[in-house]
């Protein structure tokens, strides 16, 4: 099967296959309207990228809850994963989206509230709201000591612009 390809804002041209499309039956919220996406980004990276196939300027970084918080454990409405078509763990993966500030990413934060849920064998996925109160919006990803170290770092590397 020959590869598709979408022009990015983001990442130029990207190719990609039919089998690596994620359907959003209801978008996500705040972009309802688009419902394919496919993640692009370096393999080596724990950010990706949920890139629309909608809207080629539209891109998300994602990560794995494990890269933020080891112990995350997200209760999910049933409602929501029959909206994928299953509740077997086996066939289920998160992603949690993360806000990188652009002049600032060591202030980067994870919406730990409103995990994607991706059922691997339907391609499906869906950003629910856990029904874990505890998790926050944005919970903070770098510890302060780390946070100073990169502010520091790039004030050194670039403090003359």
């Amino acid at each position: 099967m020959s590869d598709m390809k979408i022009n990015t804002g983001r990442f130029g041209e990207v190719s990609y296959s039919q089998e690596e499309v994620l359907f959003f039956p209801r978008g996500i919220p705040a972009f309802e309207t688009n419902h394919s996406w496919i993640l692009v980004g370096n393999d080596d990276s724990a950010v990706k990228w949920l890139q629309s196939l909608d809207d080629g300027e539209l891109a998300l970084p994602v990560t794995s809850p494990d890269a933020i918080q080891p112990d995350y454990n997200a209760r999910i409405p049933d409602d929501e994963l029959t909206l994928i078509g299953g509740k077997s763990l086996t066939d289920l993966a998160l992603l949690i989206v993360v806000s990188i500030p652009e002049a600032a990413p060591w202030n980067m934060t994870a919406n730990l509230r409103a995990p994607i849920v991706i059922n691997i064998k339907t391609r499906k996925a869906v950003q629910v709201i856990a029904l874990n109160e505890e998790y926050p919006i944005r919970h903070v990803v770098f510890p302060e000591d780390v946070r100073e170290k990169m502010k520091a770092s790039a004030f050194q590397n670039g403090g003359d612009e």
